[in-house]
């Protein structure tokens, strides 16, 4: 008996120093980490916080971090892709609200659970959607606007990237909110939908902050609120649907860190506290706060919170919406 508890011991202590050893050791200077982004290169606000987040990472890790775009059916293949990845610490998925917490809702077969493939590591951003309309539309507020939509059921179309975006889900909240009836218009990308928006093809965007900062602030279209408790650094005058009276009338898309599952709670840890400390730091806030990104971070217990509440929230919108994917 005593030489089995000799055994045991002694395989204990190896298995609990081949454990540390890794920990300790990791990241290897020579050996890159590899952040899979799951949409195409400059494609909008994800890849932009990737590659700040990236830069300053590889002061923090001493070691390369590489963004490796991997776009493709609204971010499943790149989620799929880290989650089939091996779990030692030098492959993580920086994703968002949409693939993580709407794709379930959307898509039958997945190649990755948002709860299970993963370890949440940490929360980095958050950007909210913005209520934004044509200059010539004859509202000047939130409560003209939802008043108009009520009084025009079906005459008023809303843009989007694209079906199950953050912008189709923000309308199909508001509709079911306030009992509009819009018609919801599906575009390839963000920018061709700002531009019909700025033509009148469409009367309304449910905008993603740093995507329409610029035509506000050059008054080229009209802001009416920012879909979230508090206002966007980014613009300051913009009042809140929850200060307006619209609790409930909340959208943003929130950008976290992830590891595939079974990478070394110690080396998720490590690289929590290698977010927190970049996410924290004045010039990356600065940075995102321009952008109309607020900065968060996180223990990883977060993420998982945040996680599981969007996807009951998104669940019941996607339903309601009768929204398909293939």
């Amino acid at each position: 008996m005593l030489k089995h508890l000799i055994r045991i011991g002694a395989v204990a202590a190896v298995l609990s120093a081949s454990h540390t050893s890794i920990a300790e050791t990791w990241p290897e200077p020579s050996r890159p980490i590899m952040l899979i982004v799951p949409a195409p290169g400059g494609s909008g606000t994800g890849d932009t916080i990737a590659r700040v987040l990236a830069q300053r990472l590889k002061k923090e890790l001493n070691t390369s971090v590489i963004v490796d775009n991997r776009g493709g059916a609204n971010g499943n293949i790149g989620a799929g892709a880290a989650a089939s990845a091996a779990p030692n610490g030098y492959t993580f998925l920086l994703s968002w609200a949409g693939t993580l917490a709407v794709n379930p809702s959307l898509y039958r077969n997945l190649p990755f659970n948002p709860q299970t493939s993963f370890e949440p590591v940490a929360l980095i951003a958050d950007v909210p959607n913005i209520l934004v309309v044509n200059s010539s539309l004859p509202v000047k507020s939130l409560q003209d606007f939802i008043a108009y939509a009520r009084s025009h059921k079906g005459e008023l179309n809303y843009g989007s990237s694209g079906n199950g975006s953050s912008m189709h889900l923000a309308g199909e909240l508001f509709d079911r909110e306030t009992g509009a009836e819009m018609t919801h218009v599906p575009y390839s990308a963000p920018g061709t939908a700002t531009t019909n928006l700025l033509a009148n093809d469409i009367q309304a965007m449910f905008q993603l902050v740093p995507g329409i900062v610029g035509q506000v602030k050059a008054n080229k279209v009209r802001a009416l609120a920012i879909m979230s408790t508090r206002r966007s650094p980014a613009l300051p005058d913009v009042p809140t649907t929850a200060e307006l009276g619209f609790p409930s009338l909340q959208s943003s898309t929130w950008f976290a860190v992830l590891a595939p599952k079974g990478t070394p709670n110690d080396i998720v840890r490590r690289m929590n506290v290698a977010i927190n400390n970049v996410v924290a730091d004045p010039e990356i806030v600065k940075v995102f706060t321009e952008m109309g990104a607020s900065p968060l971070g996180g223990s990883p217990e977060r993420v998982a919170s945040v996680l599981s509440a969007d996807l009951v929230k998104w669940r019941a919108v996607v339903k309601r919406g009768n929204i398909q994917m293939q």
